[in-house]
């Protein structure tokens, strides 16, 4: 609680309470109140409970200690790419995708002041997506936990000359202005959120088209990637997503991420996934869940 910033702890509080008393319901969410995440939250489970937590990793323990029944995890955002730690933390969390969301995202630039402006705090990712308006404006980027974090915390500080770049929702919170809006670089500027449960859904149960997330490390031979992948085209699944990250500081072992269209149980998943599993060192499942936005 006390990680939060002093304008937004009543609210968190107040919220915490509410999902304490009925955990299935809840969602646990990376920030404060205000944040894409809690906007991403209601959106995914209408009615829910939302949860604020500090960071990623609280959002996930949240859920496998059983205070929130699922939790809403950025991973992507279509113009600065993946959100950092999300690679490492999914796989090791025990916990399985069971719906994605695709956000449209709007940024705001607000502050107690109409500038000039020396800085602007907010989430790493929003200020790569906003680094453009930023420059033309002189204005320093400075990383913030999360977004409506960053505007509680420009409120807190009362300083005229530093603002917080934010969805519009964070102004109306925090008691900030809204000097400007949209000042994303992108029109078309999304993040992809998953839902992450502690059981993993039967697919046998989606009745539509699925995706299935996995990660493996393959073995170390010569052209093991191409082996291992071939299977996908030979058995005609459409891979949709692939990348790479370093397992450990050795740099020696290389894991990807990979989602395809299908689901285990399908003839021509099953092929694919039985042909990598004999390439890989190691082969995990994170989860099926239905495709929410077509592919291709």
């Amino acid at each position: 609680m006390s990680s939060f910033p002093a304008p937004a702890r009543a609210m968190v509080e107040a919220m915490q309470a509410s999902a304490a008393e009925d955990p299935a319901r809840a969602v646990a969410f990376a920030g404060a109140p205000g944040a894409n995440s809690h906007r991403a939250a209601l959106e995914m489970v209408p009615g829910c409970l939302p949860l604020p937590c500090f960071s990623f990793e609280d959002a996930i323990d949240a859920v496998k200690a059983g205070r929130a029944g699922c939790a809403a995890i950025p991973i992507e955002n279509s113009q600065h790419g993946r959100v950092a730690d999300i690679h490492f933390l999914l796989p090791e969390s025990g916990l399985k995708i069971v719906a994605e969301h695709f956000l449209r995202i709007n940024h705001a630039l607000m502050a107690l002041s109409e500038g000039p402006f020396e800085a602007a705090y907010s989430h790493p990712q929003a200020l790569g997506q906003s680094r453009r308006y930023l420059r033309e404006r002189g204005i320093v980027p400075l990383s913030y936990a999360d977004t409506a974090g960053a505007a509680a915390h420009v409120a807190e500080r009362g300083e005229a000359a530093i603002a917080a770049i934010a969805p519009p929702l964070a102004a109306e919170l925090y008691g900030l202005k809204i000097v400007e809006s949209d000042v994303e670089d992108a029109a078309d500027n999304t993040t992809r959120f998953l839902l992450l449960a502690a059981e993993a859904l039967d697919p046998a149960t989606i009745g539509r088209t699925a995706i299935t997330t996995f990660v493996f490390e393959v073995k170390n031979v010569p052209a093991a990637l191409y082996k291992a992948l071939g299977g996908f085209a030979t058995n005609g699944v459409n891979m949709t997503k692939l990348e790479s990250y370093q397992a450990g500081a050795s740099f020696s072992a290389t894991m990807f991420y990979a989602d395809i269209i299908g689901a285990p149980g399908e003839p021509a998943v099953d092929r694919a996934l039985e042909e990598l599993a004999f390439h890989c060192k190691e082969l995990r499942m994170l989860g099926t869940y239905p495709q929410e936005r077509a592919r291709g």
